[in-house]
């Protein structure tokens, strides 16, 4: 075989296992993104923006979407128009029989639990299977709202003062001026998102992954309650019961890995709702990237699905320091390469 035919083969292979990278994980990775402001200025292309949204490393390892505009709220059109044909879908196909994990992102929290909720009346009021949902991996979720949404319904509203610091924070966020349609801002309020589905009857293990580094230089911090990510609080992301100022989801080890009693970590977590990754210097946005952030810690290290497979992260201890300053550390393996996105990944059981 000469160079030339070497090269067209190696790359041949090449794409035939690139093709099949989205098939070599045992559960269907069923993808839902979060709010995307955009939408409400321009109604846009719902599926364009879908595939958009996860176009820096999940979308060529997913299975599936579940796309859904902005502009609408989640027990209207978004329930009915986008998710609804989905599920019924997914469910003509037998396509979650193998088993299907969530990857949420954002308020994709907030959607998946409105589906874990609802899927299992919905498709045998209709005469079909339920989905067999194993476990959803939530990165940066908002399920339990965003101050952020309070604020700009407020603006909207005429019920909060303008000023220079909160329009610096809403335009941070939302990329631009704050339009009339608010679609699932109402849902993102504190309040609202808590009451949307809050106690499903499914035991669907729900796995948390946490940033807690802002992409917006800080501005939009002042509004949210304990640490965050730049646009949800940890109250929220680590899957807290309760709304409050909270900074780290586990009480044993700090977003920094220091192993230490954290006398502000979240106490109480909405049921199977589990915390496993945190990284201080991952974002909102940035924990969806193939880029590597920083070092990663485990508030869990494991947790089993409902297809009786486990999530699984290698995790070791660093000392740090001297004598009466000596800390312990606790990381992930592979964390100082890998991005949060790709160690997620990479424990999804085979």
């Amino acid at each position: 075989m000469n160079a030339t035919k070497s090269v067209v083969a190696i790359a041949a292979l090449c794409i035939a296992l690139c093709s099949t990278a989205s098939y070599s994980k045992e559960h269907k990775i069923v993808l839902i993104h979060g709010f995307q402001p955009q939408q409400l200025i321009s109604d846009g292309d719902v599926t364009a923006s879908g595939q958009n949204y996860w176009k820096g490393y999940w979308d060529n390892l997913s299975d599936a979407r579940i796309d859904w505009p902005s502009y609408e709220r989640i027990e209207g059109k978004i329930a009915t128009d986008y998710v609804w044909p989905k599920l019924k879908e997914f469910s003509q196909s037998n396509f979650c029989n193998p088993g299907c994990i969530f990857v949420t992102h954002s308020t994709g929290d907030l959607v998946a639990r409105y589906i874990i909720e609802n899927q299992e009346t919905w498709l045998e009021n209709a005469g079909l299977a339920p989905l067999n949902i194993v476990a959803t991996f939530d990165i940066a979720g908002a399920g339990g709202g965003s101050e952020l949404a309070d604020l700009a319904v407020s603006v909207a509203q005429g019920t909060e003062n303008w000023t220079f610091i909160i329009e610096a924070a809403l335009e941070a966020w939302l990329g631009g001026d704050l339009s009339d349609e608010m679609g699932v801002l109402h849902d993102l309020k504190v309040n609202n998102a808590r009451q949307l589905a809050p106690l499903p009857d499914a035991r669907i293990p729900r796995l948390r992954f946490v940033g807690d580094a802002s992409e917006y230089l800080g501005v939009t911090s002042p509004f949210i309650k304990g640490n965050d990510d730049g646009v949800v609080g940890t109250h929220s992301s680590c899957g807290g019961n309760r709304q409050g100022k909270y900074g780290s989801c586990s009480a044993q080890v700090a977003f920094n890995g220091k192993l230490s009693n954290q006398g502000d970590a979240v106490s109480g977590f909405m049921p199977y709702h589990y915390p496993m990754l945190m990284g201080e210097d991952y974002s909102h946005g940035s924990l969806l990237e193939p880029e590597q952030e920083g070092k990663v810690t485990a508030a869990s290290n494991q947790q089993s699905l409902l297809s009786g497979q486990s999530v699984h992260f290698e995790t070791y201890t660093k000392a740090s320091g001297w004598w009466l300053w000596k800390s312990n550390y606790l990381y992930v393996q592979n964390s100082t390469n890998d991005s949060m996105s790709t160690l997620i990944y990479d424990a999804i059981p085979n």
